[in-house]
């Protein structure tokens, strides 16, 4: 577990997920355990990296033996929250909501999507990939009936500060926002902002600060 009133920085907590998707892949592998500079070699962090980010937790590791991937998958797992089952609503049921709604890993993962909404009356009563679309007047009491623990918000920005106030009222844990704007959320619930042309714009960035006579030199 997390040293008692660590503050964990984001970066670190990024990396996990990471770390937790090879170990993974060693698993099916059947590999038992794996040193720091073996897990470096594989995962391209270095070796003091992964020590120091696995330290804010306990450490885990063994002198001599490395990490156990079995222990590491599992308390990496139990930091993420991902030993237990959540239940998530997504918000705007168009074709952001439909591509995430057709992302079948998340149930495997203990993300269950139980329901959508949407103002649209053309799909308010339709399924989408087998999950029900409800009118967005019926979100609040729904959240609060079903205990929902996330909120996915793929409304257009104009609408997405309110929608993020009615599932904060309704008693969401997290929100994970995926509107092109900022929102606000009180200091009870966590708040995960995805910006997809964000991410586009930085790679082009990285692109364009890689020498020309490098990318000649691939050809």
């Amino acid at each position: 577990m997390a040293k008692k009133n660590a503050k964990i920085s984001n970066a670190v907590i990024k990396r996990l997920p990471r770390y937790r998707r090879y170990l993974i892949e060693l698993r099916k592998k059947g590999i038992e355990k794996i040193s720091s500079k073996e897990f470096s070699e594989l995962i391209g962090y270095t070796a003091s990296q992964i020590r120091q980010d696995l330290n804010n937790f306990g450490g885990f590791g063994q002198q001599g033996y490395g990490y156990s991937v079995e222990g590491l998958y599992r308390e990496i797992s139990a930091i993420l929250g991902l030993d237990k089952e959540y239940k998530m609503v997504i918000v705007g049921a168009g074709n952001l909501g439909q591509a995430i709604a057709k992302y079948t890993k998340f149930h495997k993962q203990g993300f269950k999507i139980c329901a959508a909404f949407d103002i649209n009356p053309k799909l308010v009563g339709n399924q989408l990939e087998g999950i029900q679309i409800y009118d967005q007047e019926e979100l609040v009491e729904y959240v609060e009936e079903e205990e929902i623990d996330i909120g996915i918000i793929c409304v257009n920005q104009e609408s997405a500060q309110e929608v993020a106030d009615k599932l904060c009222f309704a008693g969401v844990r997290g929100i994970w926002n995926f509107a092109i704007t900022d929102i606000e959320v009180p200091s009870h619930v966590a708040l995960e902002i995805v910006q997809l042309s964000d991410s586009l714009h930085a790679l082009a960035y990285h692109m364009n600060a890689i020498p020309k006579n490098v990318h000649n030199a691939h050809k």
